[in-house]
């Protein structure tokens, strides 16, 4: 390697996280509004540039602090991005994350000094004209948490004192986009290996109290549905 090659001048990381959650039944991906250049005023995925002296996920949870006060998030790295002309200002490859979060529990901030709001979009109400690649990324990011839904624990921080299986059942449809049968996915779940019984019960008006699960923190490397 020659640091003398000006090919390998002014070349930065971006870390940027694709923040979901659940909200009355809709899936919701957190976007932030940019104060300055470029692309002032356009709505971008939460993240920034990483400094020399950090690893990539503490970036990613550093900028995530600072722009949404979101703080404690498990991340997944999903994707690379590195398309050459992908930032104005020089070149930047990102990397790009994904995370979920229990919105009662996301006391998200509406400004900062480099924000000037936040806000909590569904998929079909997500801007066209997003910061940097942020559209692509983010839709490519969104097939991925389907991916990640389908093999994984990703969903354990949506509820952290537990959930019932009709709960978590809307939740996998919500997300993948389609119908479930009752008695497969419950079945599938079950013998995964990702969720445990936590020996409590939940109570609704009218119906029987419903056993409690939890999500191991243990990833499954197949895929259950």
């Amino acid at each position: 390697m020659e640091l003398t090659n000006i090919k390998y001048k002014n070349i930065g990381i971006h870390v940027l996280t694709t923040i979901f959650t659940i909200d009355k039944g809709n899936f919701k991906v957190l976007l932030i509004r940019r104060k300055n250049e470029p692309y002032k005023n356009k709505w971008a995925l939460v993240g920034g540039a990483m400094y020399n002296d950090e690893k990539l996920m503490d970036a990613a949870t550093r900028e995530i602090k600072e722009k949404t006060n979101i703080k404690g998030i498990d991340l997944t790295m999903v994707q690379v991005f590195d398309d050459i002309n992908r930032s104005p200002l020089q070149r930047m490859i990102c990397f790009s994350f994904v995370g979920t979060v229990d919105i009662e529990k996301a006391d998200i901030l509406k400004e900062t000094t480099k924000t000037k709001d936040a806000k909590w979009f569904t998929i079909d109400e997500i801007p066209k004209d997003l910061a940097y690649d942020h559209n692509t990324i983010i839709n490519k990011t969104i097939e991925e948490i389907k991916k990640l839904v389908m093999s994984s624990n990703i969903l354990n921080q949506l509820y952290p004192n537990g959930f019932t299986l009709p709960e978590i059942q809307k939740i996998y449809e919500t997300v993948l986009g389609k119908e479930l049968d009752r008695r497969n996915f419950r079945k599938k779940l079950l013998n995964s290996g990702i969720i445990v019984d936590t020996n409590k019960t939940k109570s609704f008006v009218g119906k029987k109290p419903a056993k409690l699960y939890v999500f191991k923190d243990t990833k499954s490397n197949k895929i259950i549905f």
